[in-house]
């Protein structure tokens, strides 16, 4: 019986049904949509190298050619590019590149690609061929290089520089890094204006959209999106003024079903703002009563501009938007929940149920067809926009059936885990990291005591669990993180071994620091000097930080407390992948590592052993950077 809520609002009952389990597991494990039928051992067999079959491809992102004959992604998991013969489905190729490729770019000529390689910190030059891909060279940038864009004649490049908070332009025909800019912290995705002279870059670390002078190669200005975080794909419209991007919007409300269902814990946004005036972003809400939207990432225009169609990864689905009816609102707007006026009349707004865990898009010529990569699926979907349904699934190959770690991280990745499938796990722990904001989760059985968004890695072996270390059993923080953070449905045992063999799995990215210490001998002497301070009395860091994940397990009090927080002292965190940090200590007081350690958290503070000089500082932090 559908529940009373959904009568309320004629759009929702619709769709409720084919919406509410687009994407479960089959008894033998397999992948199941509600669009195409799950893949078979037969149907993964046609991937030409063979030493990836049982790989997961996990495509992130994807580009078509002029003719649309050929799609290329790029495959996360497998650190492959897949050449796919849009008509008949088939794999022509599949190349390895670079470690965790992020980002697609292909340049105007129609046959030259670029890619971004994040853990192996290159920019890949591809060439497509009919039958293949050549690589062509590589440009190495390092700092965990994500976004990726071109100018229309093939000379320059801009790749966004993640883990550094810079773009850099690269000279493609002397393969070089030309100049880097100042752009926020976290860029990630970008778009180029069609002139070439402006980029806007999505800076997450910031909770801003950055927007890069090009010509006078300086940031001009950062547009504040308010409590914006996980900015997906940016598009810049036709005319080259305004710029659209999804975001989740946190709202630092309790975590309450009334707060929740207001939209007013986490919430999901379309925005557009504009390239040359700094002028305060509008945005209209997606959310719709009893049938949210999840973790919004992939966004285009129709070359018409006429639809705008956003992928939300968290409930599995393609957004599609008549322009022209979405009325969006700057300051003051654009209200908690999504207009009932759009929502409800499926000329201006209807939803298409995807499966898997959609990512990056792109729109066809003629703004018929939708190419959309998903991940969990291994494959690109086409989507009819004249039919509203998936017509092809273009499968890129992989195992038959999910691990175990695989089915806790699609766990991990889903909003329908959470009352009226608002969030996911994965709205927090962005790719299982970090976040940009202080949250408060009323895990500890305290109200407004905001803690910052720890990372997963090496989460099985950094025991106890929460700020507080009160809680030392795994298997009920997960079912407490779901059934009480979530308010979603009570886990089974299974969903929670799953999770658990998720994160024994997750291991962090490299640090892009230690790998510029190897190829700089004058970082490497300051890496040095910093660890020998990081183990020496003054400082004394290793009392704490102490182990293969430099933390001891144990409570400590050092004076930040709050009074409203239920326990006393906190838990020791892991300095594990530090460097990706943007809030530092228990309540995010802290910008940076130079704040940490000149701040409240300073070590003279701490040992009583004197102040760290300057030098010493500097070096402390080049060393915690490459941990």
């Amino acid at each position: 019986m559908m529940h009373a809520r959904f009568l309320r609002y004629p759009a929702v009952a619709i769709l409720a049904a084919a919406l509410f389990s687009p994407f479960w597991l089959l008894e033998d494990g397999r992948l199941a949509t509600s669009t195409s039928q799950a893949a078979t051992p037969a149907t993964r067999a046609i991937v030409s190298n063979g030493a990836h079959a049982a790989l997961d491809r996990s495509p992130v992102d994807l580009v078509l050619t002029p003719d649309e004959r050929r799609v290329v992604t790029a495959n996360q998991r497998s650190s492959t590019l897949s050449l796919v013969d849009s008509a008949s489905g088939r794999v022509v190729a599949e190349a390895t590149c670079g470690e965790h490729p992020t980002a697609l770019c292909l340049l105007g000529d129609g046959k030259t690609l670029l890619v971004s390689c994040q853990y192996s910190g290159d920019v890949e030059i591809y060439a497509i061929e009919e039958a293949g891909l050549a690589k062509l060279g590589a440009i190495h940038v390092g700092m965990h290089p994500y976004g990726l864009a071109a100018t229309k004649d093939g000379r320059t490049a801009y790749v966004a520089l993640s883990a550094d908070a810079k773009i850099a332009e690269l000279d493609l025909a002397k393969r070089s890094v030309v100049r880097t800019i100042d752009v926020g912290r976290w860029p990630r995705q970008m778009a180029l204006a069609p002139d070439g002279k402006r980029l806007a870059v999505g800076t997450s670390g910031d909770q801003t959209v950055s927007v890069v002078d090009l010509a006078a190669g300086k940031l001009d200005f950062q547009h504040r999106t308010g409590g914006g975080l996980n900015i997906g794909q940016l598009q810049i419209d036709k005319a080259g003024k305004q710029i659209y991007f999804p975001w989740v919007i946190y709202r630092q409300f309790s975590v309450t079903p009334g707060n929740i269902r207001l939209g007013w814990v986490l919430a999901t946004r379309i925005a557009r703002a504009q390239l040359h005036e700094n002028k305060y972003r509008e945005a209209i809400s997606l959310d719709v009563p009893g049938l949210a939207v999840g973790d919004p990432h992939g966004f285009a225009l129709t070359p018409d501009e006429q639809w705008m169609v956003c992928s939300a990864a968290g409930t599995h689905e393609l957004l599609v938007y008549r322009t022209a009816d979405q009325e969006f609102m700057s300051v003051g707007g654009p209200g908690d929940l999504a207009d009932p006026k759009v929502y409800r009349d499926p000329n201006k707004f209807y939803r298409v149920p995807l499966g898997g865990r959609p990512l990056n898009l792109r729109v066809s010529r003629d703004g018929k067809r939708v190419f959309v990569a998903n991940d969990f699926l291994n494959a690109v979907q086409v989507v009819d926009l004249e039919k509203r349904e998936v017509v092809r699934t273009l499968d890129l190959g992989g195992p038959a059936e999910l691990s175990l770690a695989r089915q806790g991280q699609a766990i991990f990745m889903d909003a329908r885990r959470s009352l009226d499938q608002w969030y996911s796990c994965a709205s927090c722990h962005w790719e299982a990291g970090p976040n940009a904001v202080a949250m408060d989760t009323r895990n500890d059985g305290s109200d407004r005591t905001y803690k910052t968004v720890p990372a997963l890695y090496n989460l099985t072996r950094t025991a106890p669990w929460t700020w507080h270390g009160w809680q030392k059993d795994l298997h009920a923080a997960m079912r407490k993180s779901l059934h009480d953070t979530m308010l979603g449905p009570e886990p089974t045992d299974e969903d929670v071994a799953a999770l658990v063999a998720y994160f024994d799995e997750l291991t962090p990215p490299p640090s892009p620091f230690a790998a510029a210490a190897e190829r700089d001998a004058e970082l490497a002497a300051a890496v040095a000097r910093g660890k020998q301070v990081f183990f020496a009395a003054k400082a004394n860091c290793s009392s704490c930080h102490s182990g293969a994940y430099f933390t001891d397990g144990e409570i400590h009090d050092v004076g930040l407390g709050d009074e409203k927080d239920r326990y006393e002292g906190y838990n020791t965190p892991s300095l594990v992948g530090v460097w990706q940090r943007v809030k530092l200590l228990h309540d995010g007081r802290a910008k940076s590592l130079e704040e940490v350690l000149t701040g409240d958290h300073n070590p003279a503070k701490v040992s009583g052993n004197g102040e760290l000089t300057p030098a010493e500082r500097a070096d402390l932090i080049a060393y915690l950077q490459t941990l």
